[in-house]
């Protein structure tokens, strides 16, 4: 694949020497590609301004990607292979030597100094083993502090592997793990595990749905994988498009430099709620009725309702042209509206094909009577006034907000459409109660923007995209799915979740179903069982609850050497609770105090009495203010070095019903990757006990 950047031969005298030596060579270099690429003129290269605008943003773009982002190694690993990649082992062809990185780095003569981690010659660093040692003699993984290179770790992958069959912890793996984290998510590039490093690097062409519990790794997984693919398929995404779904601005934020920090800068961010945007939601539902609105069966009354606007001709179409007069009898326009509908394709696309289907009718009689019409004729005379007259009356233009507010304010409308497929309590409790002027006056909630984008969908096709993310998908409504599914139809899917995390009352039975609604049948469900993450006490604690709110999930093992701090402090009030966290924040790293939403107001006044400043969720952390106060129902997805939870039992009362309200408790004890406090003065919920 390409020349070593160092002979496996060579042993250096002072290995850390060596490798600090390569470090300092690789990011000038790296400057030097930065350089090259701001020196280009690209005057005499574009023929036109618009040429100029797109090779300059393309540019700019390199640029950024080669930015040397002093926070994060250059490279993490070493490889040094038996057999040069490729080469036929019989031939006893000399090895090569690799160090792997975030990005490709070359030097003057084209020759690589860092390999990006993506490429096919890098996969051992993550895969090897004695027992598999995939023609690997050496693997090096390197130790850093603030930016400097500070140590390194060998494996020697050649050598007979331990008879009883122990694996050799990695001391700078288990330190890069447990890092005290201030700021955004970062990436997990240098500890992608074997396991994680199967689903980042399978293919495009089908969906993986990953369930993994607290600290496995799943959003980083799957955000990695982003990255894999578009190295391995760029152009084809480049057309087609990528697109990180996550449930809340907070999340986003907190997720937003992990793939910048790998080079990529183009992937579109959103949530479900960005995607189905088509009105102005301000108002709310009660849960009983957003679950009947997100149920699946939803899609087959908006369906109903809609082509019941479909209605067949009682009347000729004659169409006058010059002195001859053209009939189309109603038997005949029957046969094309019928075998429209027939087609199953969009409401509009059909609509839009009928005028055709009525001119060409015309044109066979045209041709027969001896005149020669060509593609002109038959476009004149679909735009004929008579023709456009007949399929406006059968097939009427719907605009798909004006359908949904019909349905949910016509009881009689909603009665016959939705027969047989719900109840009529069930109609009852999506009917709104006062009637609406119109669209722009509704009080739209978010449920009812997702019919609209099913009944729009129904109507015009929605744009697929080459791949999608969706991660805490356990939260989606079968009609979430669908709109989601909407937006990959002809591309892939990763679906990351974990169903004891579910915390809305719709929220994902069994990820089969989901993948169904998703239109994905045939994707793969992986599972995600070993935590890096959360602490041994913290997560052992947290899964006395799984019997309660998932029978059946595996529960979550750590693999963390360091068994984490833990602590239950039964208390008397709130000064209590800010002492906790003025005790956590003496040790490095980021501190969350966790509180049920009711419970934000005090303990905001408390730690403003405190003299205790703190973040909101989505506010990154500085090493000045390392607190954020964090609202339960905002938790998800989120995690900081030390956590105080405080309340379990208000968390659970702050749900609609014990088992959502367990589920949220279970996500808040599970965001500490080193501590945790739990204070309470209200008894436990016995699931704990």
């Amino acid at each position: 694949m390409s020349r070593p950047s160092t002979p496996v031969g060579d042993a250096p005298l002072d290995p850390l020497a060596r490798e600090r030596s390569h470090l300092a060579h690789s990011r000038a270099a790296l400057r030097s590609m930065r350089e090259d690429v701001e020196s280009l003129d690209i005057s005499d290269v574009t023929a036109n301004w618009v040429n100029a605008e797109v090779l300059s943003r393309q540019i700019d773009d390199r640029i950024k990607a080669l930015a040397d982002l002093s926070h994060t190694p250059l490279f993490f690993g070493r490889l040094d292979y038996l057999h040069s990649p490729g080469a036929d082992q019989a031939e006893g062809a000399d090895g090569e030597r690799f160090y792997i990185g975030r990005r490709h780095v070359h030097d003057q003569d084209g020759d690589p100094m860092v390999i990006d981690w993506r490429a096919p010659v890098s996969q051992p660093f993550y895969r090897a083993s004695k027992k598999d040692p995939m023609d690997i003699a050496l693997r090096r993984r390197f130790g850093y502090t603030g930016g400097d290179l500070t140590a390194y770790e060998d494996e020697h992958l050649s050598e007979p592997a331990d008879p009883l069959g122990a694996a050799a912890t990695s001391k700078l793996l288990q330190q890069e793990i447990e890092r005290p984290r201030v700021g955004p998510m970062r990436d997990i590039v240098a500890t992608i595990q074997p396991e994680q490093d199967e689903i980042v690097r399978s293919g495009l062409g089908g969906t993986v749905c990953v369930q993994g519990g607290p600290g496995t790794g799943k959003t980083a997984v799957g955000l990695h994988r982003v990255a894999y693919l578009l190295y391995a398929h760029r152009e084809r995404l480049a057309r087609t498009g990528t697109l990180v779904i996550g449930p809340n601005r907070s999340f986003l934020h907190y997720i937003e430099q992990v793939l910048p920090a790998l080079g990529e800068l183009t992937v579109r961010q959103a949530t479900v709620d960005d995607l189905v945007a088509h009105i102005d939601v301000r108002g709310t539902d009660d849960a009983a009725a957003s679950i009947v609105k997100g149920d699946a069966r939803m899609a087959q009354v908006l369906r109903r309702a809609l082509y019941s606007h479909v209605t067949m001709p009682t009347e000729p179409v004659v169409v006058v042209r010059g002195s001859r007069r053209w009939r189309v009898p109603a038997y005949e326009l029957e046969d094309i509206v019928r075998e429209l509908l027939d087609r199953d394709i969009r409401y509009g696309a059909a609509r839009d094909a009928l005028p055709q289907r009525i001119a060409h009718s015309v044109l066979v009689q045209m041709e027969r009577s001896g005149e020669a019409p060509d593609d002109r004729v038959q476009d004149a005379v679909a735009r004929n006034a008579a023709v456009k007259a007949a399929v406006k009356q059968v097939w009427p233009p719907v605009d798909p907000a004006k359908l949904v507010l019909r349905l949910l304010t016509d009881a009689d409308f909603l009665a016959v459409h939705a027969d047989g497929v719900l109840s009529v309590d069930e109609q009852k409790t999506i009917l709104w109660a006062k009637p609406v002027r119109s669209v722009k006056s509704a009080k739209w909630a978010p449920a009812d923007a997702v019919l609209i984008d099913e009944a729009q969908d129904l109507i015009q096709r929605t744009h697929s995209l080459g791949h999608v993310v969706l991660d805490e998908a356990q939260d989606l409504s079968p009609m979430q799915y669908r709109a989601v599914g909407r937006r990959c139809t002809t591309g892939s899917a990763t679906v990351l979740g974990d169903l004891a995390q579910g915390t809305t009352p719709w929220a994902t039975r069994s990820w089969d179903e989901a993948l169904a609604h998703l239109g994905k049948t045939d994707g793969v469900i992986e599972e995600l069982t070993a935590g890096f993450r959360v602490p041994t006490d913290v997560i052992t604690y947290a899964s006395r609850l799984l019997p309660h709110i998932a029978p059946g999930l595996t529960p979550v093992a750590s693999v963390r050497e360091n068994p984490g701090f833990f602590d239950l402090r039964e208390i008397t009030d709130t000064a209590e609770v800010v002492a906790a966290c003025e005790e956590l924040l003496r040790n490095e790293g980021s501190t969350g105090l966790i509180v049920a939403d009711a419970r934000v107001p005090a303990l905001t006044e408390a730690l403003g009495a405190a003299g205790i400043g703190h973040l909101s969720p989505g506010e990154e952390t500085t090493y000045e203010t390392r607190l954020t106060l964090v609202p339960a129902s905002l938790a998800k997805g989120l995690e900081y070095d030390y956590v105080v939870l405080d309340e379990p039992q208000a968390v659970v009362d702050g749900e609609p019903d014990e088992r959502t309200g367990l589920r949220r408790l279970y996500v808040a004890l599970t965001r500490a990757v080193s501590g945790l406090i739990v204070t309470h003065t209200a008894p436990l919920p016995p699931q704990l006990s």
